[in-house]
C-alpha cells in the first residue's frame, strides 16, 4: 500500500495535513516530530509521499531534503510551511522537493498538487510484466552510448579546438516522476538553461534534454573568441549551438547502430537562469516509466559542464532491446 509520512514538529500541524488528505485515496498515514524522525521511518519505507515541514527542531526540513539525497532514499518530497519566501521556495526545490505547499493546507491545492505529479495513482495501472532493466541490456545500452557519445564528443572538440572530457554514461529505468531525483545532482546549487529536442523513429521515440550551467557560459565564450557581453540571447545561442553539436550527433551514433533512423523536432527552451528541478517541474512528460541515459561533458581546462540527457519512452525498448539483442546475439 502507498504510504504517506507527515513531518512537522507541531501535532496540530500534523493532524491537519492529515485530513486534507484525499478522503477516498486509500493510503497508510504515518508521522513524524522532526527530520530525523522522518529519515528513521524513511530507512524503514514509511513514506513512498514525505510531506515536510521547513522549520522543526533537532533537524529541520532543509537538513532532512539534503539528507535525503546523500542517502538515496526513495520518496517524493512536498514540502508544507508557513514560510513563503521566494528563495525558500528555489532552495527546497534545488535541494530536490517536488513541490511547495504554504500552511495552512487547502485540500485542494493539495489534491492539485498530487494530481500534478501523477501521486494519487502512483500504486495503480502497474503493468504486471514490469522488470527491472536487465544488467546485459543495461550494458549493451553504455557500450553503444560510449560510440555514440564519443562522436559527440570528438565533433564537439574539433568545432571548439579542446579537450573534451567524456563521461561514463549513467542509464537507468525510471519512473517519470522519479527524473527530478536523477538530476538533483546536477549543479544542484546553481541556475541552469535548458533546452529540449524531441526525436521519432520507427518504434521509438523520446526527448533529449541539454542543459548547461550558468557558470559556463563566460568560458563557453571565451572558447569561441565570443567578444562583449554575454547576454540572455547570446547564453541561448551558444547552448542552442552546443546542443545542436551533441544531441544530433548522439542520435545519429545510437540510431546508426541499431540500424534506425531518427528525425528531430525543433529544440525549445526549457528555461533560463532556473534550478534544474524547476526546469524538470516544468516540463512534465507524460509517461510513467523512461530510460534514461545521463552524460555530462566537461572540457579540460575550463569551467564548463554541460549534461546531456536522453529519455526514451518505455515502449521504444520493445524496438531497441531487439535490436541490442541481435547485437549480441541472442536470437
Amino acid at each position: 500500500m502507498f504510504s504517506v509520512l507527515v513531518c512537522d514538529d507541531s501535532l496540530v500541524a500534523r493532524k491537519q495535513v492529515a485530513k486534507c488528505l484525499p478522503q477516498d485515496w486509500d493510503v497508510a498515514v504515518h508521522f513524524a516530530k522532526n527530520g530525523q524522525d522522518a529519515l528513521s521511518a524513511l530507512a524503514e519505507g514509511k513514506g513512498d509521499l514525505l510531506l515536510l515541514d521547513l522549520n522543526m527542531p533537532v533537524l529541520d526540513g532543509y537538513g532532512t531534503l539534503e539528507a535525503i539525497q546523500q542517502q538515496g532514499l526513495k520518496t517524493k518530497v512536498i514540502v508544507v510551511s508557513g514560510d513563503i519566501q521566494p528563495e525558500a521556495h528555489e532552495r527546497v526545490t534545488s535541494l530536490g522537493a517536488l513541490d511547495f505547499i504554504r500552511k495552512p493546507v487547502d485540500p485542494a491545492k493539495l489534491a492539485e498538487v498530487l494530481d500534478k505529479y501523477n501521486i494519487l495513482h502512483a500504486d495503480e495501472d502497474e503493468p504486471e510484466d514490469v522488470t527491472p532493466l536487465d544488467p546485459d541490456i543495461r550494458d549493451c545500452y553504455q557500450e553503444i552510448t560510449n560510440i555514440a557519445m564519443g562522436q559527440a564528443g570528438d565533433h564537439l572538440a574539433r568545432t571548439m579546438d579542446v579537450f573534451v572530457e567524456l563521461p561514463i554514461p549513467n542509464v537507468n529505468l525510471i519512473e517519470v516522476s522519479e527524473l527530478h531525483m536523477m538530476l538533483s545532482d546536477i549543479e544542484s546549487h546553481e541556475q541552469v538553461t535548458a533546452v529540449c529536442q524531441g526525436f521519432l523513429g520507427p518504434g521509438v521515440s523520446g526527448e533529449a534534454l541539454c542543459i548547461l550551467s550558468d557558470s559556463s557560459f563566460d568560458d563557453v565564450a571565451k572558447i569561441l573568441n565570443v567578444e562583449g557581453e554575454v547576454d540572455d540571447q547570446l547564453q541561448l545561442e551558444l547552448l542552442m549551438d552546443a546542443a545542436s553539436i551533441l544531441i544530433g550527433t548522439c542520435l545519429t551514433g545510437l540510431a546508426n547502430q541499431m540500424d534506425i533512423n531518427f528525425s528531430q523536432g525543433h529544440p525549445i527552451v526549457l528555461g533560463q537562469h532556473r534550478a534544474i528541478t524547476e526546469i524538470i517541474s516544468m516540463n512534465q512528460i507524460k509517461w510513467k516509466r523512461t530510460l534514461a541515459i545521463e552524460l555530462s561533458y566537461g572540457l579540460e581546462g575550463y569551467n564548463v559542464q554541460c549534461d546531456l540527457v536522453l529519455l526514451f519512452t518505455e515502449e521504444s525498448m520493445k524496438m531497441m532491446n531487439s535490436k541490442l539483442a541481435h547485437l549480441l546475439e541472442d536470437f
